[in-house]
């Protein structure tokens, strides 16, 4: 069997029930393991610590697949993990056309992301939607997608395993038909707390929506109504709809996709919302966010939900400056009592530090802001209490006085 011995005291990390060994922890190697190879993980004193895939181009060396020394890896294996990670979205998950399955290291399957959507119209047509994101569930893709349409009775699973992280794992960008029939090139619907949102499966970002929001967006919905809102970084318009659906009296969105914007707009016609309470900006939302001061205007709830500023901690600095950027104006543009929901999808920007720079900004702006709700992912997006790593979604409900 493939082994990897660590260096003296390097296997704590591992006691602690931590799911990735780091190249720099590793001593030596015996045997020749290819790329997603189950390999035993012994400390330096040779005691069993767990089985994982092997990983030999990435600073991520292996990543643990069990910590029981009797477990397999292999056909049975997989189809156990789905079978677990989906059975837990049928207990705790509702009100929707949109669910992650399967979160990567918080369901025991690290470097793979499954989410499903099922249309909101007579056809009921589902879709899987996989990004494969490490070496090991690469090896092991064909298990998993048959585990996924045994456990899900879906037969379509499209492939969108096309994110940068791949490059470190010496794996190419790859997206396609993996089973069943290719996405509808006229997108799905799916209906989210009574309101209905476009897919787009094959272009969209990550696996064509943003799921992780869904709770926040119910919030947004719930302090909506009645207020001026408005929506940075809008994408599809999911928080816009969201708004809209809680009464808003005038929603402004901004995004710089034009063909996303165009979506966003076919989303308000789905729902049978009135077009005249919402307004459409392509445009580089720092530069209209300023604009948008700088005329006078206010509003009553604003959103910030920009794109990933920090790929890695090499970036902090610079998406710490953004953060404030975005931020800082965002205060100066609320009236009083006024709504800020803000986050951070980076994962390199952790909970203190986001609400470091938040402060910041609202010290800056010369406004009392106090934090209403601490605010992340679904319950679809599971953390394990061992591997902080995966709380990558950081968010702050704030009011100013």
């Amino acid at each position: 069997m493939n082994t990897i011995t660590l260096k003296p005291a390097k296997d704590k990390s591992l006691a602690r029930r931590h799911p990735w060994i780091y190249a720099t922890a590793i001593e030596h190697v015996e045997g020749k393991p290819a790329p997603g190879a189950t390999v035993l993980i012994r400390s330096h004193e040779g005691r069993f610590l767990a089985r994982g895939s092997y990983s030999p181009v990435s600073q991520i060396r292996a990543r643990v697949w069990s910590f029981d020394e009797t477990e397999p890896i292999d056909h049975a294996f997989f189809k156990r993990r789905v079978q677990r990670a989906i059975a837990h979205r049928r207990t705790m998950v509702r009100d929707t056309g949109a669910t992650r399955l399967i979160f990567g290291e918080a369901d025991g399957l690290p470097g793979l992301i499954v989410d499903y959507y099922i249309a909101d119209d007579e056809t009921r047509r589902g879709q899987l939607v996989c990004q494969f994101m490490a070496t090991g569930v690469e090896l092991w893709k064909d298990a998993i997608v048959k585990a996924l349409i045994g456990a899900t009775g879906c037969p379509n699973v499209y492939e969108r395993s096309d994110v940068s992280i791949r490059q470190k794992e010496g794996l190419e960008p790859i997206t396609g038909v993996l089973a069943g029939e290719p996405p509808p090139d006229a997108l799905m619907i799916a209906n989210e707390g009574g309101v209905r949102y476009h897919i787009d499966v094959k272009h969209g970002h990550k696996t064509g929506f943003y799921i992780d929001q869904r709770d926040n967006r119910a919030l947004v919905r719930e302090y909506a109504a009645d207020r001026d809102v408005l929506n940075c970084f809008c994408y599809t318009g999911g928080f816009s709809l969201a708004a809209l659906k809680g009464g808003a009296k005038r929603v402004v969105s901004i995004d710089s996709s034009g063909d996303a914007l165009a979506l966003a707009q076919r989303n308000v016609t789905a729902n049978g919302f009135d077009p005249a309470r919402a307004e459409w900006l392509d445009a580089d939302a720092f530069k209209t966010l300023r604009r948008l001061h700088e005329e006078g205007q206010r509003f009553d709830l604003i959103v910030l939900d920009p794109p990933k500023f920090a790929p890695s901690r090499e970036h902090v600095d610079r998406a710490a400056r953004a953060y404030k950027d975005i931020n800082l104006t965002g205060f100066k543009l609320l009236r009083p009592g006024g709504l800020l929901f803000t986050y951070s999808c980076s994962g390199a920007i952790d909970a203190d530090l986001f609400q470091k720079i938040i402060a910041g900004a609202a010290a800056d702006a010369k406004v009392d802001a106090r934090i209403l709700k601490r605010l992340g992912a679904g319950i679809d997006h599971p953390l394990l209490t061992a591997f902080p790593e995966g709380e990558y979604l950081k968010g702050l409900l704030l009011q100013i006085e």
